[in-house]
């Protein structure tokens, strides 16, 4: 039988527990300090914003999920221009309704403008933390012309247009008879002095904003028949 070496496993367990020999102590790695999570945080957000940043690369009109999405698309510089946005940049903040952005369009066509972040909410009576996720890319700039950004080619003068036209605003018959009615009294100034005049209701009217005009056309004075005559008397 062969002579085991002093030194193979077994050998060396009964060294150890008699004793005559030092435990062998293992060499284990050191394990790395942990990240602090301040520092952690800022890594992963420093990660969503070049996921985001590709993303935004390969599609410039992405949607904004989520009130993250919305910081990180500031981070790189993307801001909303309250009084010129067009309806597809409104269409990328998260949780704003279509026909919302609708109505910011017509206010916008008609030369409306809103000063700041109280404006916007008593006009889409939005949650106030909705409106909060919004504010890192709303920019409120006032402009001294009004904006041509998603007006109609061409809008109906209400003043001269016929019965057609009218019923394809929405209007029922009567109602165009009562329009036709009041213009020929007076030409309407404005929606309000049509709707006061008319009195349509306000959300109908309010759908006009943008897609109406009001033209004042003069009413000429009698024309007279050509005369017979074909020299004065003497």
């Amino acid at each position: 039988m062969a002579k085991r070496h002093w030194l193979d496993p077994l050998a060396r367990q009964v060294l150890v527990a008699s004793g005559q020999m030092q435990p062998r102590i293992r060499q284990h790695p050191t394990p790395e300090p942990p990240i602090p999570d301040g520092r952690l945080e800022a890594h992963e957000q420093e990660v969503e914003r070049e996921l985001l940043a590709l993303k935004l690369q390969q599609n410039p009109s992405r949607p904004l999920r989520t009130a993250s999405e919305v910081k990180q698309a500031a981070a790189l510089g993307w801001q909303l221009d309250v009084n010129r946005a067009t309806a597809a940049d409104w269409q990328r903040l998260p949780g704003l309704p279509p026909q919302q952005v609708d109505l910011l369009m017509r206010l916008q066509a008609g030369g409306v403008q809103l000063s700041g972040p109280d404006d916007l909410q008593r006009l889409l009576d939005v949650p106030e933390a909705l409106l909060q996720s919004w504010l890192p890319v709303l920019a409120f700039r006032w402009y001294s012309e009004p904006s041509d950004a998603g007006q109609p080619l061409q809008r109906l003068d209400l003043n001269q247009a016929n019965a057609i036209q009218l019923a394809r605003l929405g209007l029922t018959p009567e109602r165009v008879l009562r329009l036709q009615r009041e213009r020929t009294r007076r030409p309407f100034s404005d929606l309000a002095d049509l709707q006061r005049r008319c009195h349509f209701p306000p959300h109908q009217v309010e759908a006009w904003i943008g897609k109406v005009s009001f033209g004042f056309r003069t009413s000429p004075g009698p024309t007279l028949p050509p005369s017979t005559r074909q020299g004065c008397p003497p």
